[in-house]
């Protein structure tokens, strides 16, 4: 979700072009963090600040897992830990009268020798899906929607959407890279169409704030 820096290009955060969706009535505050857990962000006090800006009626969009769910990970949390922290962030969000939103992560690009499709996130996913329906947050699940998208493009066309170079091909990388997990911009803008469409559902008072164009007359 998380604005990249300039050194990471073309690694793209979905949060960047969904930024472009909104009319002037919206203003995107993308305070996501690359590589953090839901331990580590509050660990690193960049919780505090979007608590400090939070004003009653704004969004707040709260994705976590990634890291959270890797054992080897010094950020990682457990099971129990992760649906806490996930309660934390919508008791604080709600506390200043601000609207959560719990989304679970993107999918990783992960299929094993057989073909099939590997669901990395779905312990932490299932974990998201059920804090939203004891709190009564709405859930937007892209990790069902994206995983959907990966396996309708099959094993060697979705790899177009993640950050995957060969060497040469971009001075960031001069040695190439193959990522299944971060996005180039193509993947990025795909994510975050994914997110709008399930807001366009979900969330219909944000939807009427999606920037129209104005049609010739």
């Amino acid at each position: 979700m998380s604005i990249k820096e300039k050194k990471y290009y073309p690694e793209t955060g979905w949060g960047m072009p969904f930024a472009s969706f909104w009319d002037s009535t919206v203003t995107i505050e993308n305070r996501a963090k690359n590589g953090r857990s839901t331990k580590s962000f509050m660990k690193e006090n960049s919780w505090k600040p979007v608590m400090d800006h939070l004003q009653a009626g704004d969004y707040v969009f709260i994705q976590f897992g990634h890291n959270d769910e890797i054992p080897t990970k010094k950020n990682a949390t457990t099971p129990v830990e992760f649906k806490t922290n996930l309660e934390k962030y919508i008791s604080d969000t709600r506390s200043k009268k601000g609207i959560p939103v719990l989304l679970t992560s993107v999918a990783r690009r992960k299929v094993d020798s057989a073909g099939n499709w590997i669901d990395t996130h779905r312990e932490y996913a299932a974990i998201t899906t059920e804090v939203a329906r004891q709190t009564g947050v709405v859930l937007i699940d892209v990790n069902t929607t994206s995983l959907q998208l990966l396996k309708q493009m099959g094993p060697q066309a979705s790899a177009y959407l993640f950050n995957q170079l060969k060497p040469g091909e971009h001075p960031n990388y001069p040695n190439g890279v193959t990522d299944d997990t971060h996005f180039n911009e193509l993947g990025a803008r795909k994510m975050a169409e994914l997110v709008l469409a399930e807001i366009r559902i979900t969330l219909p008072e944000l939807a009427e704030r999606v920037y129209k164009p104005l049609q010739k007359k």
